[in-house]
Order: structure tokens, then C-alpha cells, then sequence
């Protein structure tokens, strides 16, 4: 029982902190706060009743529960696909129960505990660990050849087993000018040739010395909660440190309080220190208005970028900073629940969810970045030529997952504490090896999370 409530009580705050920008939002305004992880809600609402699986005529009813309430375009697509998925064949019918974002996760969360989840679910990637250690979903039953043709940001994993399987991500990236670039020589970046880290430095300082702007680079730091560990836990790993030892998941010892996560973060807080980035913008409009020169920040904003500048926009990819560019992965994704009495007929809708058509169709709908080669052939902006096809390359490139463990919820929150208080000037080491002190005392605490 103490393992179930503990359960419930990390997916309802994972649901607070989880940031729309690695989920199905095809444009966050703004990150949620972040919630401090130290006790459950005294009450948590009854959700919704999933419609339990029952013959109608010869087809079995699977119910299909999602976050994409109020977000038309997904809405249009999963509706399009369960009615073609129910016209194939005549002996499953999906039906789908619909959620507002906001209040999805915590439904899910208490219908997990009630035992009343719906066979079919949709799941942000950074979850799905807890949900599978929790005992909530179950294993896919993906082949082999499906997975190899499936980008690391499609894929949720607990235990080297996947648990999910999602049609779209988004990539992070560098805006900048084009006429700036050439004004200032600096050089424009490849995916082959990035930016390193003496580069990086010198093209900052040459930026803040030019006069011309009030910041060399906008990193979103007036955003909380996730954006925090999805922005700059990859520049920590580009770096050569981690959140956690990926080789167990039951130490961040020696990785998030290492030499390599030292120098990242007396680099990170030299870019505020220093005077490059705004430590607390009043909003993420810096670059647009022509008042920073960069903009760090997600696919999301390609749209906005190239209706302001034309011709001028350039998509540059992640610096590398010792150990090759680094992005974060992973938005909603499609699970099994444990409570499914028809598996096999959910797994089949899962399987048409990811044929390349549907793929393509869901991108070409809301403009995210596909997640399979065959998908994205298929789409106008990412297919080989198009204007997004970098973001597409970049996901399949760069991309680090945030560690599929069923604590990332700690390793989350401490490292944007940890991080914080770096942009904030404390001590580097020591706010690591406190950040580090919590992180292992709450593995202990839940008996390495099965590792």
C-alpha cells in the first residue's frame, strides 16, 4: 500500500511540473511553476469512469483516455484515426474519452490507484517510468524492425523495456540572424560542424561588446518547472556530466557533482554573471523585438521566428560543449494500462497509431517534429528539402532522453533548484553535492526504484 501511495503521489506532482513544452502544445506561452515534492494533495477529485471494455454487437469497446481536450488540431487527428482504426476491422472499437491538459495527468493518476484506467492511454514520455514501476502500464509487444525505425524521442522506456510509443517531439535549438551573423563574421554552424565551447564564448562577448543589444542570448530563464532539467540538463551532458549515473539509475554521484558538472556550472552561471542572458526577463520576446541576438529555445517558436524575420531566420543546432550537442526528447505517447482486459486490440490501435501516414498526419496537423524517417518523408516541412527537415534532424541526432527512471521527478526538481541557485551566484560545488545528497537519499528511500 505504502508503494501505490507513493505512486500516486509522484504522478501528482510529476502532472504539476511537467512543462507543455516537451508535450503536446504546439506553442507554450509560458512553463507552469514548479511545485515542491513534499506531500500529496489531502484530496484528490474522482476521476472521470473510463468505459470498461464491453460488447457492442460483434466489436469490442477499448477506451481511449488523452490530454488533447481543447487542442483542436490533435483532436481532429486521434478522432480520424480511431474512426479509420474501427472502420478496418470489425472487432475493436475505440472510444475516447477526452481530458483538458491541465487536469489530465492528475485524472490519470487517481483513476491508476481506483484501478479504473481505460485500456488505451496517452502519456507524457517523462512519466511513463513511474507509471511502469508503479504497475499501472504494461510492456509493448514491439517488434524489432518497428522499433529500429522509431527515433529516441518515441519511444518511453523503464528497465531497457518500452512501455510507449509516440508519434511527435520537438527540438531544441539556436534562432538567429542571419545579416548579424555576417555583420559580426561569425560564423554560421552546421549539424556536422557546430559551435564549441571557446567559439560559443568568443561569439557571446562579441555580441554583448557590439553594443548592439541588450543581451547577447535569450535562454527563457523567466520559465519554470521542466524547462529547467529540458533546456540545460543537455548542455550539463554536453558537458560531461548527467542527473543521474545512467549506467545503474541509483547514484547521481560523480555525474551531477563531478569536474564536468563543476565546469558546466561555472559556465551557466557565468552566462548571467557576466552579463549575456537576462536572469529574469519579464518574457521571451528579447530576440523578436531585435533586442538579443540568439534566442535558445524549442521548434515551437519557428513559426513566430520566420513570420517576423523571412529570409533573415536561421535554426542553428545545440553548441557543443566538450562531448558533441545535446538536446532533451520525448513528449506524449501512447501506453497500455495494466487494467486492459483486450491488450491485443489496444496494441493493434497503437501499431496503425504509428503507421507513417498517420505519422505525417498528425505533424502536417500541428507541426511537430515526427518521430520515424518514414513519417517524416511524408510530411510538407520535414520531408528531405523542407524547412523544418533540420528540427527533424536535429531530434534524431541530439537528442538525450531525461532519464528513464522512476525517480526523474526528484532529479527534476533538484536540479532546477540546483540550477537556480547557480544563475543566482551560490556556490557551484556546493549546491551540486546538496543537490546530489537529496537526490540519492530519496533513491534509498524507494528502494532504487527497482533498479
Amino acid at each position: 500500500m505504502r508503494h501505490r501511495l507513493f505512486s500516486l503521489i509522484a504522478l501528482m506532482l510529476i502532472a504539476s511540473v511537467l512543462l507543455a513544452a516537451c508535450g503536446g502544445a504546439a506553442e507554450p506561452t509560458a512553463a507552469p511553476a514548479a511545485v515542491e515534492p513534499t506531500a500529496a494533495p489531502e484530496a484528490v477529485a474522482e476521476p472521470t469512469a473510463a468505459p470498461a471494455p464491453a460488447a457492442s454487437g460483434s466489436m469490442t469497446k477499448l477506451g481511449l483516455w488523452t490530454h488533447s481536450a481543447g487542442n483542436e488540431g490533435e483532436m481532429e487527428v486521434i478522432t480520424k484515426m480511431a474512426d479509420d482504426f474501427n472502420a478496418s476491422q470489425d472487432q475493436f472499437e475505440v472510444v475516447i474519452e477526452a481530458f483538458p491538459q491541465a487536469s489530465y495527468n492528475d485524472s490519470v493518476a487517481a483513476a491508476s490507484v481506483a484501478g479504473s484506467l481505460p485500456c488505451i492511454i496517452d502519456l507524457d514520455q517523462p512519466t511513463v517510468p513511474n507509471f511502469a514501476w508503479s504497475g499501472y502500464v504494461q510492456e509493448l509487444p514491439v517488434p524489432a524492425d518497428m522499433l529500429a525505425g522509431i527515433n529516441t524521442g518515441g519511444v518511453g522506456l523503464y528497465n531497457d523495456k518500452v512501455y510507449s510509443m509516440g508519434q511527435f517531439d520537438v527540438a531544441l535549438l539556436n534562432y538567429a540572424r542571419k545579416s548579424v551573423l555576417e555583420k559580426y563574421d561569425i560564423r554560421i554552424p552546421t549539424l556536422d560542424e557546430p559551435w564549441t565551447l571557446d567559439e560559443f564564448n568568443t561569439i557571446l562577448k562579441t555580441l554583448k561588446d557590439s553594443g548592439e543589444f541588450d543581451y547577447a542570448m535569450d535562454v527563457n530563464a523567466e520559465w519554470t518547472g521542466e524547462w529547467w532539467p529540458y533546456a540545460y540538463s543537455p548542455m550539463l551532458q554536453s558537458f560531461g556530466g548527467d542527473l543521474i549515473d545512467r549506467a545503474t539509475f541509483t547514484t547521481a554521484e560523480g555525474v551531477l557533482n563531478g569536474p564536468e558538472a563543476q565546469a558546466w556550472g561555472e559556465w551557466f552561471q557565468g552566462l548571467f554573471a557576466d552579463g549575456y542572458v537576462n536572469p529574469a526577463p519579464a518574457d521571451d520576446q528579447c530576440f523578436l523585438q531585435g533586442h538579443c541576438a540568439l534566442w535558445y529555445t524549442g521548434s515551437w517558436s519557428a513559426n513566430d521566428v520566420v513570420a517576423a524575420l523571412g529570409d533573415d531566420a536561421l535554426f542553428l543546432p545545440a553548441v557543443d560543449f566538450g562531448n558533441g550537442p545535446k538536446i532533451g526528447g520525448g513528449s506524449w505517447q501512447w501506453g497500455i494500462s495494466t487494467a486492459c482486459e483486450n491488450p491485443d486490440g489496444a496494441w493493434q490501435f497503437i501499431e496503425s497509431v504509428m503507421k507513417p501516414e498517420n505519422v505525417a498526419l498528425m505533424s502536417n496537423t500541428t507541426g511537430l517534429v515526427p518521430t520515424t524517417a518514414a513519417g517524416a518523408a511524408l510530411t510538407e516541412k520535414y520531408a528531405e528539402g523542407g524547412p523544418y527537415q533540420i528540427f527533424y534532424d536535429m531530434s534524431n541526432r541530439y537528442t538525450v532522453m531525461r532519464p528513464p527512471t522512476p525517480g526523474y521527478l526528484r532529479l527534476s526538481s533538484e536540479f532546477e533548484q540546483a540550477a537556480i541557485k547557480i544563475r543566482d551566484g551560490n556556490n557551484v560545488q556546493d549546491t551540486l553535492d546538496d543537490a546530489v545528497d537529496a537526490i540519492n537519499q530519496d533513491i534509498q528511500d524507494n528502494n532504487n526504484y527497482g533498479f
